[in-house]
Parts: C-alpha cells; sequence; structure tokens
C-alpha cells in the first residue's frame, strides 16, 4: 500500500514545477555537455566529462525522487481546513512555558519544511506532537535540546494554498 504524504496545492505545484525543468530543461542540458565532454577525447582524465556524468546522475536521482512525491501527494487546500484543532496546513502560535518566548508555525509536509519561514513538517517532534490539540492545549515536545513546553494560544487558517 502506498503511504500518501501530505502537500499544500502551492507545495505540490513546486514539486511539479522542479520536476518539469529537470526532465525538460536540465536532462537536456547535461546529455549536451556530456556529448561536448567527450568531443575533447580521452575520457579517462577529462574532469568535464566526469563532471557532467555525476550531475546527470544527481538530476536522475532528483527525477526519479520527485516522481515519486508526486505520485504519493496528498494535496490539501489549507485555506479550507478547519481551525478548530492543529491540523495540516495552519498557522499555530505558541508560547514557549519555559521562555515566555512566542513562537508561530505554519504546519507542513515534509518536502515543504522550512524552519527559516516558520514552516514546520507535521511529522516532526514539534509538528507531531501539536497534531488535534486546541488552543489553551499545553503540549510537551521531546526535541533533541531536551524536552520543551508550550501553550497553543491561536490557531487559524494559512493565506497560502
Amino acid at each position: 500500500m502506498v503511504q500518501r504524504v501530505p502537500v499544500s496545492k502551492t507545495g505540490y505545484e513546486r514539486l511539479r514545477e522542479e520536476l518539469k525543468r529537470l526532465e525538460k530543461h536540465d536532462r537536456i542540458d547535461v546529455i549536451s555537455a556530456i556529448e561536448e565532454a567527450r568531443a575533447h577525447g580521452d575520457l579517462k582524465e577529462n574532469a568535464e566529462y566526469h563532471a557532467a556524468k555525476e550531475r546527470q546522475g544527481h538530476i536522475e536521482c532528483r527525477i526519479m525522487e520527485l516522481k515519486d512525491k508526486v505520485g504519493r501527494a496528498e494535496i490539501i487546500d489549507c485555506r479550507t481546513v478547519p481551525c478548530n484543532k492543529v491540523v495540516f496546513g495552519v498557522v499555530v502560535d505558541l508560547v514557549d512555558l519555559d521562555t515566555d518566548e512566542a513562537v508561530k508555525y505554519r504546519l507542513l509536509g515534509p518536502e515543504e519544511a522550512d524552519v527559516k519561514t516558520g514552516s514546520i513538517s507535521v511529522m516532526s517532534p514539534i509538528g507531531g506532537s501539536l497534531l488535534t490539540k486546541e488552543v489553551g492545549d499545553e503540549v510537551s515536545v521531546n526535541t533533541p535540546g531536551g524536552v520543551r513546553q508550550f501553550e497553543i494560544v491561536e490557531i487559524s487558517p494559512s493565506a497560502e494554498a
């Protein structure tokens, strides 16, 4: 059975665009680079050839990875998810009970997670601990840095699909 992976509509489109670019442009460019490097002669000591072949391997690997992710994607419109509980796609305002620091996270799939922009994966320790909780709930999270305590202050819909 295929394990579905949640992804926002925006994240799904990004995956498809990257796949399209790799298949239609990057793959063709690297094939041309390999042909050009071959024309230079001896392949044993041809750094351009070896670099192009290595790049080709990375591109083909990423294409396979993206095809798998697109195929297993469960697309969720984050603008329509309910906000009475923490679910995929919502924005959660938290207070760290140890430091009184306010933090805000958007819960997305693993491919879309980027802590720098405030997006975390629903499969991360914090994301997984928050799922199904409500405003006012306190959550203990086992993180690599130790146990952290949070209180959920607000749950709101995401502005992005």
